[in-house]
């Protein structure tokens, strides 16, 4: 009986193993394209600076992201400038994945073209502003239908300056 009873336990210890290790955390990645010819592509979260042009890679959600071509005009956040706002993240719940919109919302102001599509998930989805009157960005708060979602696991985004 005792035996049998080590063997029950160790297989089922064996099965969680397993099972532990095939699950595999959720990772994004973020890229540049500047055609612009100057300025830094900028990326931050909070008071943190993530990337000043390099592919930028994270293991596990990003959330309330902002992006912007740095042209010695933009302040931190992105004022002054046309700005990205984006949380990529794997869905838990129907609707609860990753969101991306450009805003120009005050003090917030057009720079420059900017745009921005996913990859690996949602291929083809995204949004372009080629001036300041762009219907694909946030203008006032209630604009949300800029909003670009996206339900796919691991996807993750090319930000275009200049295209």
């Amino acid at each position: 009986m005792l035996f049998r009873l080590f063997s029950v336990k160790s297989t089922a210890l064996a099965l969680v193993a397993i099972s532990a290790t095939s699950i595999r955390a959720e990772i994004h990645t973020i890229t540049f394209s500047n055609n612009c010819g100057h300025g830094t592509p900028t990326l931050i979260q909070g008071a943190n600076i993530l990337s000043t042009g390099g592919a930028y890679t994270i293991n596990g959600p990003l959330i309330s992201a902002i992006a912007y071509l740095q042209t010695g005009a933009c302040n931190f956040n992105g004022e002054s400038c046309t700005t990205l706002e984006t949380t990529l993240r794997n869905p838990v719940i129907p609707g609860g994945g990753s969101s991306t919109d450009l805003t120009l919302i005050y003090p917030h102001a057009f720079s420059v073209t900017t745009g921005f599509g996913y990859y690996n998930g949602c291929d083809g989805a995204g949004a372009d502003c080629t001036s300041g009157s762009c219907s694909t960005a946030f203008h006032v708060d209630s604009d949300t239908t800029v909003q670009v979602a996206c339900q796919s696991n691991d996807v993750n985004l090319v930000i275009t300056f200049c295209a």
